[in-house]
């Protein structure tokens, strides 16, 4: 039986967004140690606050403060948290309806097991040591007993904020570990062999690569293999002008579908040995492997005249 492949992969980005009025005050509140609501047309206090009446479609923008205590309405109990999460150690996700408030906010409650959680518990916020206007500026919930400390009630809002808060950068991650299944196993051992196989389809004949294990015009399984390439011509392409994080790749630079010969479907691949304002539709590329690379680090002009138009317009 052929080796299973699989391979750990990180999707991530920095996902970056502005703030309206409402998001703007909620935040930078956070960062003063306060926590703000948005009252509804008929009376209700939402928090966290939002722009629109969910139920009404109204827009919203009657800010007012509400208490940094609240009361326990469910609870899930994390005992192995994951990367990024609030707490290291194991807690209870919450959702807690802060004193003045209508609606439940969600997040951790540091609490030494579940057992010591239930439904219509008293907490209070626990402030970060610094703030810069996140949710994350509330380092987490834990029980309150109605004692010293936290102030029972709101702080005071006046209504408006210095230098506030106008947008956010969020990191979005994906961790997760992928299998190809048998025809692409096949597709990239040929690769470590510096050749490139793909799969034709038994009814249409046409060669795709990389190979899928199924035709997806035909729907039928694909079990030949076919070796392709390595030359190709570029069908389309684009400029990229914004470094990727954690590529070492000098911008601007070109990324381009290449239809190898004898494939029926375009690749993606990275266009160098050439500037990037001279590459263009028809150019005839090759292949550039690394000494240890596991596949092309780039195509680069192959030297040959450019490909006619009437030869690569169905791959476009």
């Amino acid at each position: 039986m052929p080796e299973v492949l699989k391979a750990p992969l990180v999707v991530e980005f920095p996902f970056t967004r502005s703030l309206g009025p409402v998001q703007s005050a909620f935040l930078t509140g956070l960062r003063e140690r306060v926590v703000l609501g948005v009252r509804t047309t008929d009376g209700r206090t939402l928090v966290p606050p939002v722009e629109y009446d969910p139920v009404t479609a109204d827009e919203l923008r009657d800010l007012v403060e509400v208490a940094p205590t609240g009361t326990v309405t469910t609870w899930a109990w994390n005992h192995a948290p994951r990367r990024g999460q609030p707490l290291g150690t194991p807690f209870a996700w919450v959702l807690v309806r802060l004193d003045g408030a209508d609606t439940a906010l969600l997040h951790a409650l540091d609490a030494p097991g579940p057992d010591a959680v239930r439904t219509g518990m008293r907490v209070r916020v626990r402030w970060a040591g610094e703030r810069s206007g996140a949710i994350t500026d509330i380092a987490c919930f834990e029980p309150y007993d109605g004692g010293p400390g936290t102030p029972a009630g709101p702080t005071g809002y006046d209504g408006g904020f210095t230098d506030p808060v106008t947008g956010i950068v969020a990191p979005a991650r994906l961790d997760y570990v992928y299998s190809p299944g048998r025809a692409q196993s096949a597709h990239l051992q040929a690769l470590s062999e510096r050749r490139t196989v793909g799969e034709r389809c038994p009814s249409c004949r046409k060669v795709y690569v990389p190979p899928r294990g199924a035709c997806p015009t035909c729907g039928v399984a694909t079990t030949e293999r076919v070796e392709v390439g390595p030359r190709g011509t570029v069908t389309t392409y684009c400029i990229v002008n914004i470094k990727a994080r954690n590529l070492d790749i000098e911008v601007p630079y070109v990324y381009a579908h290449i239809a190898l010969d004898g494939a029926d479907l375009a690749l993606h691949g990275r266009i160098g040995g050439i500037p990037y304002d001279q590459v263009r539709m028809g150019l005839r590329v090759e292949p550039v492997w690394t000494e240890d690379g596991r596949h092309p680090d780039h195509y680069r002009p192959a030297g040959e005249p450019d490909a006619e138009y009437e030869t690569y317009k169905e791959l476009l």
